[in-house]
């Protein structure tokens, strides 16, 4: 990132970020156990923005039925629909910080929306993290198999594709938390000021 002016060197980076993103919303995409709800939440206190968490829309929208009883009831292709419709519904509703689940950002309408509308960051979690977090929780339907460690390793292979599509990649370890939001602080300023320099250069063109 080139070196700021002096006066945007004294702005605070979460105000610098909220006037980057202007009226886009910032989602946070990643497998199951990546975090996206923890910090999802201490990510948007810090940018004082709104925090929605899709899956818990989702399970609103269905009367509060929970996301595994709507796989059990109606399959995984209804659930993924209605999740798409509720992060376009969500996109629309402007600046806010939204953790999306595990398997939405596989859809291409998804993708294209969040990228028209949004700022995306990848947190990335390797599968013994993955493991460690969500074994002993009944409320992963994609996990309720013989071999979940054979299921996640199914999951990295498909979806990691997908994931690097996003703009900012921040890993998601066993640290504590607040050490991950600034490092996502730190990584939107600094993808924010790249995006800001290069239309600045377009304009000169």
């Amino acid at each position: 990132m080139p070196d700021a002016a002096p006066a945007a060197c004294s702005a605070v980076p979460e105000a610098e970020i909220v006037a980057a993103l202007g009226s886009r919303a910032l989602v946070l995409v990643g497998m199951m156990g990546a975090g996206k709800t923890t910090i999802g939440r201490r990510l948007a206190a810090r940018l004082k923005l709104p925090f929605v968490d899709a899956d818990a829309e989702i399970e609103a929208a269905h009367a509060g039925t929970t996301i595994p009883e709507i796989f059990a009831t109606y399959g995984e292709p209804y659930f993924r629909d209605g999740e798409a419709r509720v992060i376009a519904r969500l996109l629309g509703e402007g600046p806010r910080v939204i953790a999306t689940g595990g398997g939405a950002y596989m859809r291409e309408d998804t993708r294209h929306r969040i990228r028209d509308h949004a700022v995306s960051l990848w947190l990335r979690v390797d599968r013994d993290v993955i493991l460690r977090r969500v074994k002993r929780r009944a409320d992963r339907p994609l996990l309720q198999t013989d071999d979940p460690a054979a299921t996640i390793d199914r999951l990295i292979a498909e979806r990691h594709p997908f994931y690097r599509e996003a703009d900012i990649m921040v890993p998601s370890r066993d640290v504590p938390h607040e050490k991950i939001v600034d490092e996502c602080i730190a990584a939107l300023r600094s993808w924010l000021g790249r995006e800001r320099a290069v239309s600045a250069v377009d304009a000169r063109q």
